[in-house]
């Protein structure tokens, strides 16, 4: 347990009705006595058990772009410019995590999302302007991994038409999403389980072969580091050092896909789960394992089974064929000689996009239903049907419908649009939680609460404020290549820089519409708001547990 609000100043009071929080906005739930005290029963419900939290923290992040876009940076850069970028930017993604983290179990209300504390922690219209850029980006990312199925399809003779597929998982996810949270939740435990014993059992193949295990028995070791080399020079041959260090660069702009807004589900889950205070901060601490062996060993095993130089990767970057649908793992497979494994494998692949489609369009839903709660959205996004934001589920998937635009242009094509708007989006949607952060802590500073919060992260702020900087430059120099002598198009530049002009858009409209300050003063920070209802949580909570079925225990040894 730790601070309450305990008295409330007039400054306190004006605050309070400018920045109503989550649970006063609803207007759908009631006032019930709770041991004399009103509490909110909110339309949303808290049908997320422990397992499922610590699974849709990782479920998320596994998708098409560890098992595809792996690939395409692969044959662009190189092994040892993958691997680099991959350590990179896990560490970045871990910084993000343990911010969230940290803001999430202090404050897990309902609505709970980054727009809604940056609403209460920096000013309205960033948080208008970010609100906006979650619920598209999630939308978006919707429709990418829809697209990476269908390329991922491709790789059979595939005698169903590409709309019927993307019908398919789109109708799928939209079921899963429209049902109590908790089917989500369970959908999303099992196909998360898939995803981590398939990328187990890949790694575990990886080493196989590395020492020569595989039916041809040929040692593989890091072979293709020397040949065709560790580091490809970018954009172009020729270019040296400077060449290298491109493609270390490249890699680190496009490796963000594979993490891109999926530590928010954390926060996002939190308004939804049993004893956030308690399941937040374990997924928290420990999701840097899971980089460590999910994406770092994994990207490693990648650059170890498939030569950067690989034919079918090569066509993966220039073309829509049929091998342009392969995983490296799957390519690295069939390199091996291990007959029937790379159909199986590309199966646990169009889960894993299935899966992920499923994950943000629940948090798309969600971002568009805590916009609806603060009044900057529509308020038929606030309507709830069995604790779940039916009219927001079905808005963030008919903008996911824009998968469709993979039946005229190519699948491919279409999946690298989106790669790069939605990569940029979680650059900037990320830059503005640091920002958040940040006055958070300094809010908490001022009213000497930062020691008694219930969790806190290490190193900081000096970690977010490195965070941060990286993020700024790789939104900033995305689309360098197109800068080069021969490489510039104006579809390339588009989707590199437009997500920049369209964030500033909402938010500079927003704030000459409402005229809302710049900054909120330090000491107008509402830390408050909500609190209590937070800490009878959390009492509750800690009463006696309910029994586990035999499911839930052993997954509590695992995890």
């Amino acid at each position: 347990m730790f601070w309450s609000k305990k008295s409330d100043t007039v400054e306190e009071l004006e605050l309070d009705a400018e920045l109503p929080d989550a649970h006063q906005q609803g207007n759908t739930g009631t006032q019930v006595p709770v041991d004399g005290s009103p509490r909110y029963e909110g339309p949303t419900q808290r049908g997320l058990k422990s397992r499922h939290v610590q699974l849709i923290a990782l479920g998320g992040s596994i998708g098409t772009g560890l098992f595809v876009n792996t690939g395409t940076t692969l044959s662009l850069a190189g092994p040892g410019a993958v691997f680099m970028a991959f350590i990179v930017i896990s560490i970045i993604v871990w910084v993000v995590v343990q911010s969230l983290a940290e803001m999430t179990t202090y404050l897990p209300v309902e609505g709970a999302s980054v727009p809604l504390y940056v609403h209460r922690f920096f000013e309205p219209s960033l948080a208008f302007a970010a609100g906006w850029n979650y619920w598209y980006s999630y939308a978006m990312l919707v429709a990418a991994e829809i697209s990476a199925a269908s390329v991922v399809i491709d790789y059979w003779d595939n005698p169903v038409p590409v709309a019927a597929w993307i019908t398919i998982i789109l109708i799928t996810v939209i079921l899963l999403n429209i049902f109590a949270v908790r089917i989500y939740g369970e959908s999303e435990f099992w196909f998360a389980s898939i995803k981590i014993i398939a990328i187990l059992g890949l790694i575990v193949l990886g080493f196989v072969l590395f020492f020569g295990g595989g039916p041809n028995h040929d040692r593989l070791g890091f072979r293709y580091w020397k040949n065709p080399g560790a580091f490809n020079s970018y954009p172009k041959p020729g270019l040296g050092n400077t060449g290298k260090f491109l493609a270390f660069w490249t890699s680190l702009i496009r490796s963000g896909f594979a993490f891109i807004l999926s530590p928010e589900t954390i926060t996002i889950a939190a308004g939804e789960s049993e004893a956030p205070r308690r399941n937040i901060p374990k997924a928290s601490k420990r999701f840097i394992y899971r980089l460590i062996v999910f994406y770092v060993l994994g990207t490693l095993i990648v650059s170890v089974i498939v030569a950067s130089n690989d034919p079918d990767l090569l066509q993966a970057v220039s073309s829509g064929t049929k091998n342009a649908g392969a995983s490296p793992f799957v390519i690295g497979i069939k390199r091996a000689g291990i007959q029937g494994l790379d159909h199986v494998v590309n199966a646990v692949i169009i889960a894993s996009a299935w899966s992920a489609a499923n994950s943000f369009l629940y948090a798309g839903s969600r971002s568009l239903f805590s916009l609806a709660m603060k009044g900057q959205a529509p308020k038929i996004f606030t309507q709830c049907r069995n604790g779940v934001p039916y009219a927001a589920v079905f808005a963030t998937a008919a903008l996911g419908s824009l998968a469709y635009l993979s039946i005229s242009s190519g699948s491919a094509t279409v999946f690298a649009w989106f790669l790069n708007l939605t990569t940029i989006g979680g650059y900037v949607a990320w830059v503005v939680m640091f920002m958040t952060y940040l006055r958070f802590r300094k809010a908490l500073v001022y009213n000497g609460m930062l020691s008694s919060i219930p969790f806190k992260s290490r190193w900081q702020p000096y970690t977010s404020y490195f965070a941060m900087t990286m993020l700024i430059l790789l939104c900033l120099t995305n689309g360098f290549q197109v800068f080069f002598p021969g490489n510039f198009s104006t579809a390339s530049f588009l989707a590199a820089y437009i997500t920049l002009p369209l964030f500033s858009a909402l938010y500079l409209g927003h704030k000459m519409w409402a005229r809302t300050p710049w900054i909120r003063s330090i000491e107008m920070v509402d830390i408050w708001s909500g609190i209590e209802e937070s800490n009878r949580q959390e009492e509750e909570d800690m009463g006696p547990s309910q029994p586990r079925n035999l499911l839930e225990r052993i997954w509590s040894w695992i995890v």
